[in-house]
Formats: structure tokens, sequence, C-alpha cells
């Protein structure tokens, strides 16, 4: 009888639980279509790409302008397990929130194995630093600052919620509880030990204060990925920390980004709610 390693699940249960790609019959067509639209949008949008905010070679980011003074910033974080995919895939993302009025950016981070997840955890944390501090220089980060990611990218947009230049944060299709990703396929590159999946899960390290969360997921997803995400807000709510969530019916890990891409999706119009100081 296969030993049973995470809440019920076998390795292979769990290991099928957290693949994504495989759980989408059209993940790959989906992500191809990104990349074809993301080459459209960067070549048409080829100033501010690649700032460095640190050391590494993917230590970059990406700034896109919506042309109004002062405008608030949308700060994107890709997924990928946090050892796949890069910045310039997702580009093409930038258009519901530049459509909203917002200004645009796009952090990239060294991927797993070449650093731990604590690394990524703080280089994003150092691109938000430099988003404050030499924001302004580029026209950009003089008001609100929304903080966003997507898949590993909402985990790390989770990491930010306590940080002073973070006003809130909209943390798509989440990772809150790191332990799980230990002990399924996923940690053949991440190489976490137990210690520092604790250490790198938001829902074990509730701050006292945190900047509000719009938690958001598709209710076609994976069941672990839809229960991560309930979980950290309800955790989040619990300890009176300010938290929603954002269920988008019938959407799966890969279908809900459509939302965030269109002027008028879902995800792109909960940012530019956040974005508005009402909500402060």
């Amino acid at each position: 009888m296969s030993e049973i390693v995470w809440r019920g699940m076998t390795r292979a249960e769990l290991d099928k639980a957290y693949d994504n790609t495989n759980a989408v019959a059209d993940s790959g067509p989906r992500r191809d279509g990104w990349i074809e639209r993301s080459e459209r949008f960067r070549a048409l949008h080829a100033e501010g790409l690649d700032l460095a905010y640190g050391p590494r070679p993917r230590n970059k980011l990406d700034l896109y302008r919506c042309g109004s003074a002062k405008a608030p910033l949308f700060a994107f974080i890709h997924g990928g397990y946090w050892q796949r995919n890069s910045k310039e895939i997702f580009a093409c993302m930038a258009e519901g929130p530049l459509a909203n009025g917002m200004d645009v950016a796009f952090l990239g981070y060294t991927l797993a194995p070449e650093v731990t997840l604590s690394a990524i955890v703080e280089e994003i944390a150092e691109a938000v630093r430099w988003l404050r501090r030499d924001g302004p220089r580029h026209g950009v980060a003089q008001d609100r600052l929304v903080v966003s990611g997507w898949s590993a990218g909402g985990h790390l947009t989770a990491t930010t919620l306590a940080m002073d230049e973070v006003d809130a944060g909209l943390a798509i299709s989440g990772i809150y509880d790191v332990e799980p990703c230990r002990l399924n396929y996923l940690n053949e590159k991440l190489n976490l030990t137990a210690e520092e999946a604790a250490r790198t899960s938001p829902l074990l390290h509730l701050p006292k204060k945190s900047a509000p969360v719009v938690l958001a997921y598709g209710t076609a997803e994976l069941p672990e990925l839809q229960r991560q995400s309930i979980a950290y807000h309800e955790a989040r709510r619990a300890a009176g920390l300010p938290s929603d969530v954002l269920p988008l019916a019938g959407l799966n890990h890969f279908s809900i980004m459509d939302q965030l891409e269109a002027r008028d999706g879902a995800l792109a119009t909960a940012a530019a709610r956040l974005a508005s100081p009402s909500d402060s």
C-alpha cells in the first residue's frame, strides 16, 4: 500500500494534485498565445524594459506607462512554480491594468534550482523596494502600489503584503502553504527542507499588519489550488487581516488570466478597485 504523504494523498496523487499543466488540456496553446501577444506588446512598448534592481541576470523589471500623471502602479510577478517562465511571457497581461488607468511593472527573478525559494522571496522584496525608491525617476510608483502575481507569483505577492511599500495585493491562483510542494515532484528543483517550506509559507507567518489582498482563483482549478486560496483567506480573516476571495466561475489555472488581460475582466477591474484610495 502506498504511503500517505499529504492530506490523505499518496505521492503520486499529490503530484497530480499540483500538476496544473496536465490538468488543463489547452495549457500549451494558451501559453503559446501569451508568448506571441507579449512579443508584439513588448515591440510596441520598448522603452522602460530590463531595468536592473539587483545583481543577478534575472533581477530586472519592465515598466509600462498608462500616460496619466502619478498613476497607481500594478506590479506583476510571473508564475511557473518558481522554476520556469519569465516576465517577458506575461507582458500582454498589462493590457487590462493599462486600460484601467494603471502603470504596470513586471518583475523578474532568479529561478530554482539556481537559488533557493528564500532567495527568490528576498529578490521580490528588493524589486518592490526598488520601485518605491527608484520608480519615481522613471515616472512610476508615486501613488498606490498594488502587487499581484499568478500561481507561484501569487505566493510571492503574499510575501510582500506586510511591506510598508505595498498598498494592496491581488494574488491569483497562488500557493500559500509550501509544504505540499516539498513533498511532491516540484521539490526536484526547489530542494526545500521542511524548515524552509515552513519559513516561506505565508499561511504560517501572518503579520500583525498587512495590506488588503484579494485572493482570486478559478472554480475549475485543481481542488488543492482552490483550497490553498480559501485556507489562506480564512487564516487572514481569523487573524484580523483584510482579505477577500474572488472565485471566478468555470475558469481554470490558465483561462483565469484572460480576466487580467481584458479591460473589463474581473481581475483587471479588481486591480483597479484596489488602486482606488477609497480602498485604503
